[in-house]
């Protein structure tokens, strides 16, 4: 067996069709199918079922596939060990990113990062915590941007900035800082189930454990602060929205956004990894642009929870 056979078995796996596998590979059908075969001989055990349309794989293909990804996976850990020992900075980098913190901090750094390093090749996704640690902790991504704590064994993490939140009240023009104690349950709108804003609001209101009532007779689910942000406005509602987020806000939609009183609450955002993560240099590389960037944009918070301005 070799790394090649590898490779075909895993892109048949993928598109189910040997084929579209085989032009994947660049090879011919021919070759990459007589490959395989070669594969499940040696092995005595067939992988593929070639009767079924699409392919598809057989119980014990199944087990051997799910090895067959960790030795690949270790194989490009190698190489990119290589890379690292000789400085080289080249590839392909798998980056995902929550989609409350895409939109406003990708185009902060991300043009700046990729001019760094023209050799490397940065593929860039929008998804949810839950995507992101599934995926990083099977390799299929290689850094995530989210919010932290994740408390996970298998990750590493490492913290970026602490983002402020941000009180929307469309029905109140802004004259001042608001507490985050007030009783803003009945008009507050939240982030969809599955968004780690959405707990980090509830926790910050201190509503987790009430029920909300809306003053609508309409259950609206945001999956983007966009989305979040227009129903308010269009529905004289309230919310929480990051403060990068309100950057680019109109002096108009301004009016609307307050700062809270101290303590302010906030969220840490951070890069995860898996744990046997080797690109150390780009992790430091983008670790390093990201905090330059945004501390140009954001205040810091002090001991005593107040907001600072960026310069201070």
């Amino acid at each position: 067996m070799n790394i090649q056979q590898f490779h075909y078995i895993l892109a048949v796996a993928e598109l189910k069709h040997f084929e579209s596998a085989a032009a994947k590979c660049c090879v011919s059908q021919s070759t990459l199918s007589t490959m395989i075969s070669k594969f499940e001989d040696e092995i005595e055990i067939k992988i593929f079922d070639r009767s079924k349309k699409p392919v598809a794989l057989t119980i014990e293909g199944s087990i051997i596939l799910e090895q067959l990804k960790i030795i690949s996976n270790d194989i490009d850990q190698l190489l990119e060990i290589t890379k690292e020992i000789k400085g080289e900075v080249s590839g392909k980098l798998n980056l995902s990113v929550i989609t409350t913190i895409a939109p406003f901090l990708l185009p902060l750094f991300l043009q700046d990062f990729a001019l760094q390093f023209p050799e490397l090749n940065i593929v860039v996704k929008e998804e949810t915590t839950e995507e992101i640690l599934k995926k990083i902790k099977s390799r299929e991504i290689d850094i995530g941007i989210v919010s932290i704590p994740l408390i996970d064994k298998e990750i590493f993490e490492i913290k970026l900035y602490d983002e402020p939140f941000v009180y929307y009240d469309a029905l109140n023009i802004s004259k001042g800082n608001v507490s985050i104690k007030s009783n803003i349950s009945e008009r507050i709108c939240l982030m969809d189930e599955g968004h780690c804003m959405r707990t980090q609001m509830l926790e910050l209101c201190n509503l987790s454990k009430k029920k909300l009532k809306s003053v609508l007779n309409i259950e609206y689910k945001a999956g983007s602060i966009d989305g979040l942000t227009r129903f308010v406005k269009s529905n004289k509602l309230t919310t929480l929205l990051p403060y990068l987020s309100v950057l680019n806000f109109t002096k108009d939609e301004s009016k609307y956004v307050s700062v809270f009183e101290s303590p302010t609450p906030y969220r840490t955002v951070g890069l995860i990894v898996n744990r046997h993560f080797v690109k150390r240099r780009i992790l430091d590389k983008l670790k390093f642009k990201i905090i330059e960037k945004v501390s140009e944009h954001l205040p810091s918070i002090n001991s005593e929870g107040q907001l600072l301005s960026p310069k201070e």
